[in-house]
């Protein structure tokens, strides 16, 4: 039995490190180029506080209606849209974003790995199951590119002791103390959380991972009032950046009814004439969607790279494709470091089908890849753009690297095999060809072991 659980361990390290982390049921995790850099803007004083390489945690966004936030798969942050729609200022977000900070500094996820050892047959055999079993998809659509995703199926693996959830808490203090935060908004969120336990209240506290919130909230309130940030506010750019991002999240995930009640035509603020753009777009109603992002635009807006991203995205998926390029060439102009605007530019040229504009878009998606080597969406593209430019073994290096990204290792092989006949011996790219088919390989044998 040691025996088994010792390959059982290495095999989840081995699916963890590779795919981030593992579900036995499917989760969406969405890409938008403004969401993640608002989300950074917040997360990187605390990363820099906690003394971590900022470039090296990954935030990821979970489409999900619940009030969640974890930490899985090394130094990766996932949140729950459910939960950023429910806070209601970028402090509550500052305060999540560094109790997970907490988890990742104390080396809590790492010490996880012994909790396997108290796991059921079944929550492990979940987790073995998840890890083999993800498979991720990538399309880029504009403002979202939907890749496919999970959580952890096993509690008992990713949950945290109630000792290193208190922890977590402390450091959280002291990091945002560093940056001059107030912790207020991690308390009003745990009593947000607080408010849904007598759901729960028939499960004994004592038997769960977690502290429950209102015995957090006790422990953190006194070490708030005595902070000199105690009252500090979040800055008042970051405060209307972050209602804009809500209601651009809510727009695009929540129902077009639901929207317009929220953001009536009265409503004339710019975080409410975001969300319907957003929500007659889904209808579609392609004039009033338009009408709502030209009047953004031309109302001290045209500098925003995410509102012409945005009316990209509606003509785009309205067919108009020749109209979207330019507002599409204007958002990368205005941030030109977004792998994801890079993207949806490189797409729209790609399906213009013209020739003289495979080369721009093979140029914008090399430096998407380059940025962030880890969106399938963007492998794909660039095999397009690759192929139809007569660059054969390039567009097979493509599709063997989008192969791996979403699990499918023989494919990744066949592609990868493909790109060393086509590629000259000892070059880059034939060089890199014969790393993913080696890869390939060893996770293929990896997962036949497992079997």
């Amino acid at each position: 039995m040691k025996r088994i659980i010792s390959l059982i361990s290495i095999l989840l390290v081995i699916a963890f490190c590779e795919a981030g982390f593992a579900s036995a049921q499917s989760l969406t995790l969405i890409r938008d180029a403004e969401t993640e850099h608002i989300i950074r803007q917040l997360a990187e004083p605390v990363f820099a506080a906690a003394g971590l390489d900022t470039a090296s945690v990954k935030i990821h966004l979970v489409q999900d209606s619940a009030l969640n936030a974890f930490v899985a798969g090394g130094q990766r942050i996932f949140i729950y849209t459910g939960l950023i729609l429910a806070t209601k200022d970028p402090g509550q977000m500052a305060g999540i974003i560094a109790h997970e900070t907490g988890h990742i500094a104390g080396g809590h996820l790492a010490r996880a790995q012994e909790a396997l050892r108290d796991a059921t047959a079944q929550s492990i055999i979940a987790i073995i199951i998840g890890a083999a079993g993800i498979a991720a998809g990538g399309r880029n659509a504009g403002a979202a590119v939907i890749l496919g995703g999970g959580e952890a199926a096993g509690r008992s693996f990713l949950q945290y002791s109630r000792i290193q959830e208190s922890a977590a808490d402390q450091a959280a203090l002291r990091f945002l103390e560093r940056t001059g935060q107030s912790a207020r908004g991690l308390v009003e969120v745990l009593d947000l959380i607080g408010k849904q336990e007598p759901l729960r209240a028939h499960q004994n506290p004592y038997t769960q991972s977690h502290p429950l919130s209102r015995e957090r909230i006790s422990a953190l309130q006194a070490n708030v009032a005595r902070s000199p940030y105690a009252d500090t506010a979040p800055h008042r750019d970051l405060v209307e950046a972050y209602a804009r991002l809500r209601a651009k999240l809510g727009g695009y995930i929540e129902g077009t009814a639901t929207t317009l009640r929220r953001f009536p035509e009265t409503d004339q603020s710019v975080a409410a004439r975001y969300a319907r753009a957003l929500a007659y777009h889904k209808i579609p109603d392609i004039d009033r969607a338009l009408s709502e992002v030209d009047s953004l635009l031309t109302g001290g807006g045209a500098g925003d790279p995410y509102f012409n991203e945005l009316k990209g995205q509606i003509l785009y998926e309205n067919g108009r494709i020749a109209e979207s390029i330019a507002p599409y060439r204007r958002a990368v102009s205005l941030a030109p470091g977004e792998p994801l605007l890079l993207i949806s530019l490189a797409q729209a040229l790609n399906a213009m089908n013209q020739r003289g504009q495979f080369a721009e878009a093979v140029t914008h998606l090399e430096e998407a890849v380059r940025l962030d080597p880890g969106i399938p969406g963007a492998w794909l593209q660039l095999a397009i753009a690759y192929g139809r430019s007569e660059r054969f073994g390039l567009s097979s290096l493509a599709s063997a690297e989008r192969a791996f990204l979403i699990g499918r290792l023989g494919e990744a092989q066949t592609h990868a095999r493909r790109a060393q006949d086509q590629l000259a011996p000892g070059t880059p790219g034939s060089l890199r060809a014969q790393d993913i088919f080696n890869a390939a390989a060893r996770h293929n044998t990896g997962l036949d072991a497992a079997k």
